[in-house]
């Protein structure tokens, strides 16, 4: 069978049309659960932790210079800190374990729904 004809067959079954909603309805998902985490759940932590942004939360690994000007008169530019931000990091993990109890939740009840039908047609 040819590659073409057997893309054709899965494009036809409806597949292509359960993943692209899939993709999309997860992205919208993803952009949710970012924005729950971002604005909801991590102000009220850094509240209790003594009024710290976790997105300010970094170490500085080198200093940055700011923008000067030479003695020909011309602009020198700025070269930004290297800095290591932990604290964006910490709210990308918790994105990130939102998300996948989110999915967990969701396997478990579709797996659920299986079974049942799997026994339903045993009897």
């Amino acid at each position: 069978m040819s590659i073409v004809k057997e893309f054709q067959e899965f494009a036809v079954k409806g597949n292509m049309i359960d993943m692209a909603v899939g993709i999309i309805v997860g992205g919208a998902f993803g952009k949710i659960v970012t924005s729950l985490v971002n604005d909801v759940i991590m102000p009220p932590i850094g509240l209790l932790l003594g009024g710290v942004d976790f997105k300010d939360l970094a170490v500085t690994l080198k200093a940055g210079t700011e923008a000067t000007v030479d003695a020909a008169g011309a602009a020198v530019a700025a070269v930004p800190a290297v800095t290591l931000n932990y604290g964006v990091f910490a709210q990308t993990v918790v994105d990130f374990l939102i998300v996948a109890i989110a999915v967990f939740i969701m396997v478990k009840g579709i797996n659920g729904l299986r079974r049942k039908q799997e026994a339903e047609a045993a009897k």
